[in-house]
């Protein structure tokens, strides 16, 4: 056999080796808000989303995963650019964007993961602190999503504990409400004066992280490191008196963050806990702890989660940071879902204050349509102060329809 025949026929057998599968799913989504809100008449936006998964199995150790979203909105939530994105840095959502693109290598107890992934720290269900490389997707806060982030990750296994070490060379910040929609309350200016977008300041410096977790004799136990950026903004303002303007620039500040969490099965229930300390070298960032303290039990087709997070603030250096995490924190928080059939599901959330300034609950119903169709409803209602988190959208209460075609 030839030189050229043996290598072809390397490549055939490899070819031939590989599993390909893929699958994803088309949604399009109806909001309909009863009020309209300060800056923001809109009352019904749609969107549409297809989003398409393939995997390949390239041999047994190493597997490839992709995703690609296409979307389109009503409300200019989405960009009207004709352009491919992968790294989730803009204001607005991409019309097409590279959602996930990572291959995993994995032998005995190590494994490799490269590229653009999702990771997810903790162990709470309705807060996670310690979750530092999982930025979102906040342009409606009511119903956000992650975004993955480009790092490497090697998870070492040796019996009853975990080591999974992340770095992070680009940094994917959150994405922010923006300032001219109903997800963001802006103070009232004097006359003749406006709020000028100065841009985001991105750092350029990679982020890293560690996580070591023990599963012992009716516990399990985890510690965090990470050290890199907060992906929730700062707003660093200036005025220009020649444009009679206040412009405002996002910044992300440094952070260092030590973390814990736990959890405990007993026979009645779960306990989960998490908690970590926020420190940072920028001299406008806060220093804060956040924890999370929660009972989870399961009870037939019924799964109830219920709890308490808590906020204690260091050292207190800016007031202008969106941080929806901090924002849910003094509260109590609940979910319960239940399973009607294998095809009907119901869930319910709730946030709530411990000053009474705030409440947040949230209904949804969930049909399945056939082997393809789904069908989603539900309701949002928001209550409060305007000086609270939670109750500063309380113009926002709200109702939505889902469809979702999978294949």
């Amino acid at each position: 056999m030839t030189k050229l025949a043996r290598t072809l026929w390397l490549v055939a057998v490899s070819a031939a080796a590989q599993t390909y599968s893929q699958r994803g799913f088309f949604e399009t989504r109806t909001t309909l808000y009863p009020q309209t809100a300060p800056g923001d008449s809109g009352r019904i936006v749609s969107e549409g989303l297809l989003r398409w998964e393939p995997t390949v199995v390239a041999m047994p150790s190493l597997k490839i995963f992709a995703a690609v979203d296409a979307r389109t909105d009503t409300h200019r939530q989405v960009e009207r650019e004709a352009r491919f994105d992968w790294r989730d840095r803009r204001l607005q959502r991409p019309a097409v964007s590279l959602r996930r693109l990572s291959a995993q290598w994995h032998h005995r107890n190590v494994t490799v993961e490269a590229g653009k992934q999702f990771i997810r720290w903790g162990k709470a269900d309705i807060l996670n602190p310690t979750d530092r490389f999982a930025p979102r997707d906040y342009l409606s806060v009511a119903d956000n999503d992650f975004l993955g982030v480009t790092a490497a990750r090697v998870t070492i296994e040796a019996g009853s504990d975990t080591l999974d070490l992340v770095t992070a060379p680009f940094f994917t910040p959150s994405r922010t409400p923006l300032f001219n929609q109903r997800w963001v309350v802006l103070p009232e200016l004097p006359f003749g004066l406006r709020f000028a977008d100065l841009g985001s300041r991105i750092p350029g410096r990679a982020q890293f992280g560690a996580r070591w977790n023990h599963t012992g004799r009716g516990y399990e136990f985890s510690t965090t490191f990470y050290e890199g950026f907060h992906h929730l903004p700062l707003l660093r303002t200036a005025f220009d008196p020649a444009l009679l303007a206040l412009g405002y620039r996002r910044e992300f500040p440094k952070l260092r963050l030590y973390g814990a969490d736990a959890a405990v099965p007993l026979k009645w229930f779960t306990i989960k806990g998490e908690t970590a300390w926020f420190t940072s070298r920028t001299p406008t960032a806060d220093e804060y702890l956040i924890y999370v303290i929660q009972l989870e039990r399961t009870k037939g087709e019924w799964v109830f989660v219920g709890g308490y997070a808590g906020e204690a603030v260091t050292q207190r250096r800016n007031p202008l940071a969106f941080a929806p995490d901090r924002g849910f924190a003094r509260s109590f928080l609940g979910r319960a879902s239940y399973s009607i059939d294998a095809r009907r599901s119901l869930a319910f959330e709730a946030a709530v204050r411990q000053s009474g300034d705030g409440v947040w609950l949230k209904s949804e119903y969930s049909h399945q349509l056939g082997s393809h169709w789904r069908a989603t409803a539900g309701f949002t209602l928001i209550r409060g102060n305007v000086d609270d988190f939670l109750g500063q959208f309380r113009r926002n209460s709200h109702a939505l329809l889902a469809i979702r075609y999978s294949f």
